[in-house]
């Protein structure tokens, strides 16, 4: 299954904005100034490439799919047999036991597209359920560089699907906002494997 997960840049926009008023005029104060621009982007397919997280969760979920769908496999083949079974079977049968044995198997056909249809609604709704939380990931995060560098706004650029058609490269954080997602999973991750192995010693 290919995640549709390029979308979480789009909503990669954090405006925390700082006091910016210059208490005096100074070459200080200048550089200053012109160290911390107002605006800044992050290239999103930098971002979902190396973001530690995402690829986690698009490989869990992808695990999850191919399992589905060999589930399904399986069923769907066990049915076909029984189709097959019933086909050779039917001269033999009587009209009534000819009438239950294809009623029975027509409700397991219906049967069948339903769990298929759960199935992948169910992978959507997780899927989203994970969107959102990369989403919340990316803006605290965001939310939190504002504040301290003093940017007014974060943008985000995507090659071939972007407002932004050119940017200078001093303006791009991505490396760094990768850096410290990532070096927060990482301690997120081995807080949790901790906890599985104290939970083991039980």
């Amino acid at each position: 299954m290919t995640l549709g997960l390029a979308a979480a840049s789009a909503m990669m926009v954090a405006c925390n904005q700082k006091d910016s008023t210059p208490t005096a005029a100074s070459p200080a104060t200048e550089t200053t100034t012109a160290a911390n621009p107002d605006i800044v982007y992050v290239n999103s397919d930098s971002l979902l490439a190396n973001y530690e997280y995402f690829k986690d969760v698009r490989n869990r979920l992808q695990k999850k799919a191919e399992q589905k769908e060999k589930d399904l496999r399986t069923q769907a083949e066990s049915f076909q047999k029984e189709v097959q079974r019933f086909q050779q079977n039917a001269p033999t049968m009587t009209q009534q036991q000819a009438q239950a044995t294809e009623q029975r198997l027509m409700q397991k056909q219906q049967q069948l597209q339903a769990l298929q249809q759960s199935s992948g609604n169910e992978l959507m709704t997780e899927e989203s359920e994970e969107m959102n939380k990369i989403y919340d990931r990316v803006e605290e995060y965001l939310k939190q560089l504002s504040t301290e560098q003093g940017y007014k706004m974060v943008l985000t650029y995507q090659r071939g699907n972007s407002a932004i058609l050119y940017g200078d490269s001093t303006l791009d954080v991505t490396k760094e906002v990768v850096d410290a997602l990532n070096k927060t999973y990482e301690s997120e991750k081995a807080e949790a494997d901790k906890k599985k192995e104290a939970e083991k010693k039980k």
